[in-house]
């Protein structure tokens, strides 16, 4: 029966179990660190992203024979250089647009409560319940624009308690991705030197798949926000949509989150376009599908390819479990952790089933 794989699986799990058992009993000892771990999360996790983002830029410098700390200087200045030109080019307009934005917003709901009254008045044929329905929301407006800014303000006030904090880890991004530039090749060495060098080479392999999808990943993923932001940018500027920049930089932010982002980007555009033109939701519609389809057909393919290979179900899944537990920090981090944890399991299911047949033609 030990042999059975019935039998492994179920001790497995009563050891898995068994360990989550104990770590909550010792809650003493794993509150402070995961304390520790949460302080430094947000420098550690901005620098990882700058680092794949970045170290590319870094052995592109190092093929001209840069010695490698003048390539990170060169990486830095880079990275200024684009931060000053969006504060000086991109900002302001953005900035411009969405306080007119935000200025527009009582016009449009007068604008909405005309259309309902005016549907009232004219049709007749509307079911009592519908109109009901229609005047009780319209009523409670005011009350649902008073708790949303009751929520915004709510997360302002808890942002600010938290300033200080998130002032100290952007200061600590550019130390913490001076030195993954700088040592990072050295992180794996480091490592694997206390194993043998079966084991060594086994650790090295994993690692080198943790590292390609962390780069399918974070690299695909910008650059195919980036370019779907872009190209909606330029598909409201050809339809007139008003504040095109700013609807384009909230699509690009939200292309960010796996496949529900483009769903969320695409909500402010309808509601600014249903407002100026109702015939303009029909044009923002065929923007967001034109985008979408160069997108799935022609960048994320060759930006991305097949390196994550996740089915759309399990992204769904896995962001909504994610959310629900992490809100949306969980949303954002759900699908690389799980691709992570999905290459860790392979990697040693493989390494299990490698060493199984191993065992079995020694045996024939």
């Amino acid at each position: 029966m030990l042999n059975k794989r019935w039998f492994q699986f179920l001790v497995f799990f009563i050891l898995v179990f068994s360990l989550i058992l104990l770590i909550s009993a010792a809650d003493f000892i794993f509150v402070p660190v995961l304390k520790y771990v949460g302080a430094v999360a947000f420098p550690l996790i901005g620098a990882g992203i700058l680092f794949y983002l970045t170290k590319p830029v870094m052995h592109f410098f190092e093929r001209f024979k840069i010695h490698r700390i003048i390539s990170i200087v060169l990486v830095f200045l880079l990275l200024i250089l684009l931060g000053f030109l969006f504060v000086m080019y991109i900002w302001p307009i953005a900035q411009k647009q969405f306080t007119n934005l935000i200025d527009s917003i009582p016009g449009m709901i007068t604008s909405g409560e005309n259309f309902i009254d005016y549907w009232q008045a004219n049709y007749t044929s509307i079911p009592e319940q519908v109109i009901t329905a229609i005047n009780d929301f319209t009523a409670n407006i005011p009350s649902h624009i008073e708790n949303i800014s009751k929520n915004i303000f709510g997360f302002i006030g808890g942002f600010i308690g938290q300033v200080i904090s998130i002032v100290a880890g952007i200061v600590l991004i550019p130390f913490f991705l001076f030195f993954m530039l700088k040592d990072g090749d050295k992180f794996l060495p480091f490592v694997t030197r206390i194993f043998t060098p079966k084991k060594a080479k086994n650790i090295r392999s994993l690692f080198s798949k943790i590292d390609e999808t962390l780069t399918a990943f974070i690299q695909g993923q910008l650059i195919v926000s980036f370019a779907v932001g872009v190209l909606l940018f330029i598909g409201y500027l050809i339809i007139g949509l008003e504040y095109s920049l700013t609807l384009s930089l909230f699509a690009m932010l939200m292309n960010v989150i796996p496949f529900v982002g483009p769903f969320i980007a695409v909500i402010p555009a309808l509601l600014v376009g249903v407002f100026q033109d109702p015939m303009m939701v029909v044009w923002v519609s065929i923007v967001m599908i034109a985008a979408q389809q160069i997108e799935s057909n022609l960048i994320s393919p060759n930006v991305m390819g097949r390196a994550l290979d996740l089915h759309p179900l399990t992204v769904i899944t896995v962001i909504l479990a994610a959310g629900s537990i992490g809100g949306f920090m969980g949303i954002l981090f759900a699908v690389p952790f799980y691709s992570v944890l999905k290459t860790i399991i392979i990697h040693f299911y493989k390494t299990y089933e490698e060493s199984k047949k191993k065992k079995e033609d020694a045996l024939i």
